[in-house]
């Protein structure tokens, strides 16, 4: 605030030095005012030097996450995220981006914020589930693909829900509600701490200059026969705990500098690039990754985003997310891509950038989990929050893998008991298999 107001004070003493007609107030920033995102569920509220969100359903306002103002319709979140607002010629429409993310969103103006924006919420339990509810029942876009009859949900759990019930009793009821694939596990520390270590011990035993990276995210070896290996558990938690993008990023890039440099990326036959426990992140770091893949630009995938709060099956325009070759050293060779049902989000969006590569890419192992989207983080009137889906990845002939996941073009098993016990990594051994080179 102190700078606000050094700011203010320096303009007026500037403005009593110049003429009367040059003196006139400035009108408010073309960003200013309250805007109505397509899909998303979501309003925004810009002046004042912030951005305030709002989420909305038919039945629900509530105040969500703020950003103070950096610049003309430049703003930045506590976490670090910088987000841009720019409008169309007649201030009617905007876009709105945010660094660590991929795409944008679509701004429509409003007149003004809707009067139940302003009203407290009531916290009865009850009023937080039917907000859940309904939140899914405006955004989800999978209800069909997936077979879930979301009003039967409601029927079952809401006679649960009383005045008296506790949020950790809540917390229960919203937790049946989630599952994964049969026959997956989700990522988790313990699981990749597993995987590490059977991998080091078992497939990285004669490897050379094997590195950790990124805080422990990202491990690289040299495998003989000249093949690379590169294993990569998630796309973020880089640069430490609550480090901004821009901290993220360029701790991706010096990661990948010191692995992919120009005698390493001549010389090597082939890399494989493991995601068989990755619990996703920014989808933004992963096209990064993949613009180190290429000499030729090409389409990652394109994403849309449910947009119509009663008809699930329609969406916002479908936006192309681009990868372009990025301007340091390249690795262009055969890449084989390991992937298994604790492969999710962004772990699943790179391996779907990988799809039309150019050059050749082999995918080995089990289908990905099958949970793309980016999420919708929601907070409830009794201060729960809660997060879900409602975007679609879509390749370039309009298939999404939402619900089945993307899968191998080799199939093996991809950390079963059976493949622990008799030491055993299937995928692994036909990666290097596959890339080697024959003589």
């Amino acid at each position: 605030m102190r700078i606000v107001t050094a700011v203010a004070a320096a303009l007026t003493i500037a403005a009593t030095a110049l003429p009367a007609a040059s003196a006139a107030p400035a009108g408010p920033p073309a960003t200013d005012g309250v805007w109505r995102t397509d899909g998303y569920g979501t309003l925004f509220v810009l002046g004042g030097g912030a951005l305030r969100e709002y989420q909305t359903t038919s039945l629900s306002c509530i105040e969500g996450d703020s950003a103070r103002q950096t610049g003309p319709g430049s703003y930045l979140t506590a976490d670090g995220t910088a987000l841009t607002v720019r409008t169309t010629p007649d201030r009617v429409h905007a876009r709105l981006a945010a660094d660590s993310a991929v795409g944008h969103r679509r701004l429509t103006r409003l007149r003004a914020l809707p009067a139940n924006c302003t009203r407290p919420a009531s916290a009865d339990p009850r009023t937080s589930f039917d907000v859940l509810w309904q939140t899914f029942e405006e955004n989800y876009p999978f209800f069909t693909q997936k077979g879930v009859d979301w009003h039967a949900v409601r029927d079952r759990y809401r006679p649960q829900v009383h005045p008296d019930t506790t949020k950790a009793e809540l917390f229960g009821i919203f937790s049946r509600f989630a599952e994964v694939r049969p026959g997956t596990e989700l990522p988790s520390k313990e699981l990749d701490a597993k995987a590490k270590q059977f991998i080091v011990t078992r497939d990285l035993h004669d490897a050379v200059h094997r590195q950790d990276f990124a805080a422990g995210r990202i491990t690289y070896a040299d495998l003989p026969g000249d093949l690379g290996y590169l294993r990569i558990s998630g796309f973020g938690g880089y640069a430490g705990d609550g480090a901004p993008f821009t901290a993220e990023r360029a701790e991706l890039d010096r990661t990948l500098d010191t692995v992919l440099t120009p005698a390493r990326t001549r010389r090597l036959h082939g890399l494989i690039i493991d995601l068989r426990v990755n619990g996703g992140g920014s989808d933004a770091l992963g096209v990064r990754i993949a613009a180190r893949l290429t000499d030729t630009p090409y389409t990652a995938y394109a994403k849309r985003a449910r947009n119509d709060p009663a008809d699930p099956t329609r969406h916002t325009r479908p936006e192309p997310v681009p990868v372009v070759p990025a301007r340091a050293p390249r690795y262009t060779g055969p890449v084989a891509v390991l992937t298994g049902g604790s492969t999710v989000s962004a772990g699943e969006t790179f391996t779907q950038a990988l799809l039309d590569r150019p050059g050749r890419t082999v995918r080995i192992g089990q289908p990905t989990q099958g949970v793309f989207s980016d999420v919708m983080m929601r907070a409830l009137p009794d201060g729960m929050l809660f997060i879900l889906p409602n975007e679609e990845y879509l390749t370039r002939t309009g298939r999404t893998f939402d619900g089945t996941g993307i899968p191998p073009q080799l199939t093996e098993p991809v950390f079963t008991e059976e493949e622990f016990r008799q030491n055993r990594d299937s995928a692994f051994d036909r990666a290097v298999s596959v890339l080697r080179p024959r003589r």
